[in-house]
């Protein structure tokens, strides 16, 4: 989406969330609601760093889909056309946006990622509660913090976490990944989903292939894990019922592939995540 960059006769109060973002490209801007505000896919020219407190969401760019979790923070390079989707009610969204020429250079700043926040950097993040919207060299404390927080985050962030889901716009594909979506819990196999939307099994292999750069079971996989990280955050279901209500028939096998997927077994991360965000 492109955004204005001059608005001399506007006022700033007439200007749109995402215009005041980019107003003044130096400025670093801070903006921190309770409100959900749903925005379409677009880009600004600075950084941007969300957390998002007390609810399930997702980082939407037009290639894939990122699970946010709680107690982790995302970043989004300048320039990366993306939008953030709720998928439950929220305590708070934390977003502050830094021009690049605050950062020293690093590359962690041209990647997309989501990391877990340190207690460092969720003080940091939580310090600038009450600051709103620009903050330029004429306020020089918060302007350096803001460039601190930049720093820290790049020197003390190495491991993004790699649950990401693949999007498509191929026509024949989206109404089987929602079939999908909707029916994780139920048997989901190839040949099945094949004969239901009127394929052969080597036609719905090579959609995938083609178009998402993954096999069908793994996509399969992925969406199971990644709804399950939901209910272990947002529900009191066991594991064992999460298990079975994400598709899986055995206990092991779910924790073995969770595993797989996110690195931590699925009672650490409901104990982890769960902990640390209260």
């Amino acid at each position: 989406m492109s955004q204005k960059q001059n608005h001399p006769k506007l006022a700033l109060q007439e200007l749109s969330f995402l215009e005041k973002v980019d107003q003044f490209p130096r400025s670093s801007y801070v903006y921190h609601s309770n409100v959900e505000v749903q925005l379409e896919m677009h880009s600004h020219t600075k950084h941007q760093l969300t957390y998002i407190e007390g609810g399930v969401a997702y980082l939407q760019t037009k290639e894939n889909s990122y699970f946010l979790p709680a107690r982790h923070f995302v970043w989004i390079p300048a320039g990366l056309e993306h939008f953030i989707e709720l998928r439950t009610s929220i305590t708070m969204m934390r977003n502050i946006y830094i021009p690049n020429q605050a950062l020293m250079p690093n590359n962690f700043y041209s990647k997309m990622g989501i990391y877990p926040v340190s207690t460092l950097v969720l003080e940091m993040i939580s310090f600038t509660e009450n600051w709103s919207e620009n903050i330029t060299k004429k306020e020089p404390e918060k302007y350096l913090y803001m460039k601190t927080l930049g720093n820290v985050i790049a020197s003390t962030n190495k491991t993004a976490l790699a649950v990401v889901l693949p999007t498509t716009t191929n026509i024949k594909l989206r109404p089987i990944l929602r079939h999908i979506y909707f029916n994780v819990d139920q048997s989901l196999q190839l040949k099945d989903i094949a004969a239901k939307f009127s394929l052969s099994s080597r036609s719905l292999s090579r959609l995938f292939r083609e178009n998402l750069d993954i096999s069908f079971l793994q996509y399969v996989k992925l969406t199971r894990i990644i709804l399950s990280m939901e209910k272990l955050l947002q529900t009191d279901l066991s594991i064992s019922e999460i298990a079975y209500a994400s598709g899986y028939n055995s206990l092991a096998t779910f924790s073995n592939t969770f595993f797989e997927i996110a690195k931590v077994r699925p009672s650490d991360f409901r104990k982890k995540n769960r902990e640390k965000s209260n």
